[in-house]
């Protein structure tokens, strides 16, 4: 099964309110109000998974999405308020990766995450940030990410762990 990556657009918020919805509980699903701040304010960094029948898009399947911040962790309020979102900011973060269940398990989350990951470092970032749970931090492992323990953030009233990636400082800076 094919599938493509793009960066997301304004018309794709119907589409990825309803992926969030079947990927994340009630309680953490962002809602349609910030799904369509965020594709208002950092369309570039923002990207959706496509399959592709017969060559061409179809449903889309998954999408990674964040906002880039000055700090090295995130905190609830990023959550709901593009606000936070600094064009230039030194780090990426990662408000949510998901999956329709029907594409995982197939190299799909992986994809978006290393797609994120190449974006941020061409333009110039520190690292990457995102919150997990426990049950997750080994995958995030596996892209270089470190664990820096529990996280100040109870985002829909679990318990997350914060994680970053720190891009290798070039000798020659």
């Amino acid at each position: 099964m094919e599938y493509r990556i793009r960066q997301a657009e304004a018309g794709d918020l119907e589409a990825v309110t309803r992926v969030e919805a079947a990927c994340f509980p009630a309680a953490e699903a962002a809602g349609k109000e910030a799904f369509r701040q965020r594709l208002t304010a950092f369309p570039e960094c923002f990207f959706v998974a496509e399959a592709m029948e017969g060559g061409r898009p179809g449903e889309m399947i998954g999408f990674i999405n964040g906002a880039a911040v000055e700090e090295k962790t995130i905190c609830d309020e990023m959550f709901e308020d593009a606000g936070w979102h600094k064009k230039d900011g030194p780090y990426q973060s990662i408000f949510g990766l998901d999956v329709v269940e029907a594409w995982r398990r197939q190299g799909v989350a992986a994809a978006l995450m290393n797609h994120l990951i190449e974006d941020a470092r061409r333009k110039g970032r520190k690292g990457l940030i995102l919150t997990c749970k426990d049950r997750l931090i080994h995958y995030y492992e596996t892209f270089g990410y470190r664990n820096l323990g529990i996280s100040a953030s109870v985002h829909g009233g679990a318990v997350w762990y914060d994680m970053i990636l720190e891009f290798e400082k070039d000798p020659e800076d």
